[in-house]
C-alpha cells in the first residue's frame, strides 16, 4: 500500500519491489502471494477495510440514519481522493470479486445498507434497501471516479460539489417514489414548486 501511495502507480508494485521494501527475498513473497494479482487482491481487501473504518468514523455522531448517509457519502469521496491509486485499483481496474454478494456483504457496503434501512425506517426513503444502496454507491463512485480521472476540469469548489452532488442523488431517491417522473413537464414543475 505504501508503494502505491508513494509512486501513484500499480506498475511500481512488483513482487520484487515489495520484497525489497520488507527486506526479504522475492521467493519469500511467493510463500504468501501466488502472484502480483494475489498481492493486489490483498491490497484491495485492506483498502475496503480502511474505507469501512472511514465511513464508520464519519457517521459516528450523526443524529439519524439520513444524516449518516450524507456523512458516509462525503467520507467515501474524500477517501477516494486521498487514496486515488488505491481507489482506482479497487474500484476501477482491480481484481473483481467472483460473487457480487461478497461486495454487498462487505463491511463498507454493509454499513451503508444499515443507514439505508434506517432511512427507510424513519420514512425518508422507500424501496428495496440493496437497490437504494447500489444507487447511492453509484452516485458517490461516479463523482469520485470523475474527480480522480479528470482533475483539471473546472469543478466548482470541491466541498460544495461533493456535498451537493451526493445530496441531490439522495434527495432524488427520496422523491422518486413520491413523484411520477413520467408526468408532463408542466405538472412536474408545479409539483416541484410545492416543495419550495
Amino acid at each position: 500500500m505504501d508503494i502505491l501511495r508513494e509512486t501513484g502507480s500499480e506498475e511500481a508494485m512488483s513482487l520484487r519491489a515489495v520484497a525489497q521494501r520488507v527486506g526479504v527475498s522475492v521467493p519469500s513473497i511467493y510463500l504468501h502471494f501466488a502472484d502480483k494479482q494475489a498481492l493486489l487482491a490483498a491490497v484491495c481487501e485492506e483498502v475496503f477495510e480502511q474505507l469501512h473504518v472511514a465511513l464508520k468514523e464519519a457517521d459516528a455522531d450523526a443524529p439519524n440514519p439520513w444524516e449518516a448517509l450524507r456523512a458516509q457519502g462525503i467520507a467515501y469521496v474524500r477517501f477516494a481522493l486521498a487514496n486515488p491509486e488505491h481507489y482506482r485499483i479497487v474500484m476501477m481496474a482491480g481484481p473483481s470479486r467472483d460473487d457480487p454478494a461478497d461486495d454487498i456483504g462487505s463491511g463498507a457496503f454493509g454499513h451503508l445498507l444499515e443507514s439505508v434501512v434506517g432511512s427507510i425506517g424513519i420514512g425518508v426513503l422507500e424501496g428495496d434497501p440493496i437497490e437504494l444502496g447500489l444507487k447511492l454507491w453509484a452516485a458517490a463512485h461516479g463523482l469520485a471516479a470523475l474527480l480522480i480521472s479528470k482533475p483539471t476540469m473546472p469543478w466548482p469548489p470541491l466541498e460544495d460539489l461533493i456535498d451537493n452532488t451526493l445530496c441531490f442523488a439522495a434527495l432524488g431517491l427520496a422523491a422518486a417514489t413520491r413523484i411520477d417522473p413520467t408526468m408532463p413537464a408542466d405538472e412536474l414543475v408545479a409539483r416541484l414548486n410545492t416543495l419550495r
